[in-house]
């Protein structure tokens, strides 16, 4: 009976993910044969859970709408991923943090032990790292605002915003008038939200930062488009005007590299802005905890870098540069490094 109750909490659970299960699909998964699987669908059904058969060759089993699955019906890596998902949420999105907190004692006191030992192993401490480029918290009301946009294929009315979060009044400089947007998806990357949409108004594919718009919604229905590219991470990640703001850092440099923008976009830290110049040529803005960090950031592009501001920005490339030429100095293979060309099988350094 308890092989019996477990298999059926994990059928229902595989059936609760909102996907048509195959008959086979579902023995296999839950390691019974076809017929036992029939037999818990049954039971499941007289225990008032609406599963659906779906006929024909493609068919199969789903649960049906109208019916809330009981709480906690988590396998071992699913509650994890839970436990995991809302510590971190908060770091993401404004107001979530007492919610989050709220809900994870919830999770904790009903979880049988073995689970609440992995989730107290998950306990996180979240700490600054150096290397973290540090996004500001969402808010939810925006969030919701644009996925339900998204969900329901209307189309959006929007306003940019100051990177301090106000709306620009008409005859600011930095004001710009209202867009019609066709919303199609939603992308975290690098602890920022992004909306891949389609702009009415300017005819052509955009990206935003959610947090830097005002929306307005609509029940005006838009059809689907064929996305630009099959990469959608890496149209978002290879755009430079997507409404990025620098990150608030304590020093600030900007510099021009011999790079198109949407090279540096794509590998340039979060909460650094990329500002086009022509087809071969960009203007990072970028910061970090020294000077010496955003010399050393620059660096890895591997490219030649002119235009560089503030001067202490330009002091610290000069001193990167010594270091550099210093530490070849000591080198035992020193005319290798003089070498454009080298000759041997070494790696060009």
């Amino acid at each position: 009976m308890a092989n019996t109750s477990h298999r059926a909490l994990r059928l229902l659970s595989l059936l609760g993910t909102g996907r048509q299960w195959s008959l086979r699909e579902l023995a296999t998964r839950l390691g019974a044969s076809e017929r036992t699987i029939r037999r818990d669908i049954e039971t499941l059904r007289q225990l008032d859970y609406p599963i659906t058969t779906i006929h024909g060759p493609d068919g199969g089993y789903r649960l049906g709408a109208g019916r809330t699955l009981p709480p906690l019906l988590f396998d071992h890596d699913q509650a994890l991923a839970i436990a995991v998902a809302l510590q971190t949420a908060p770091s993401t999105m404004f107001g979530l943090g007492d919610d989050a907190a709220r809900a994870l004692a919830t999770l904790h006191q009903v979880m049988p032990p073995a689970l609440r030992a992995s989730m107290e192993s998950l306990r996180l401490t979240r700490l600054r790292n150096y290397w973290e480029f540090p996004a500001p918290p969402i808010d939810p009301a925006a969030l919701t605002t644009v996925g339900t946009a998204v969900r329901h294929r209307h189309l959006l009315v929007t306003e940019t915003l100051r990177p301090d979060g106000t709306r620009p009044e008409p005859g600011d400089p930095d004001f710009l008038p209202a867009h019609r947007i066709e919303p199609h998806h939603l992308v975290v990357w690098a602890a920022r939200w992004y909306l891949v949409a389609y702009d009415v108004t300017d005819h052509r594919w955009r990206v935003h930062r959610v947090d830097r718009l005002h929306t307005r919604p609509t029940t005006q229905h838009f059809s689907a488009r064929a996305l630009p590219g099959d990469d959608l991470a890496h149209f978002v990640m290879s755009t430079h005007d997507r409404g990025d703001t620098p990150a608030d850092w304590p020093y600030t440099g900007t510099a021009r590299l011999n790079l198109p923008a949407h090279i540096v976009a794509r590998w340039a830290p979060g909460g650094s802005v990329v500002e086009h110049l022509d087809t071969e040529h960009c203007r990072l803005t970028l910061g970090a905890w020294s000077w010496a960090g955003i010399a050393g950031i620059l660096a890895t592009f591997d490219t030649e870098l002119t235009e560089l501001h503030p001067p202490e920005l330009v002091h610290a490339c000069r001193r990167l540069t010594h270091r550099c030429r210093s530490s070849h100095m000591c080198c035992p293979s020193r005319d290798y490094y003089r070498d454009p060309h080298p000759t041997d099988s070494r790696p060009n350094g």
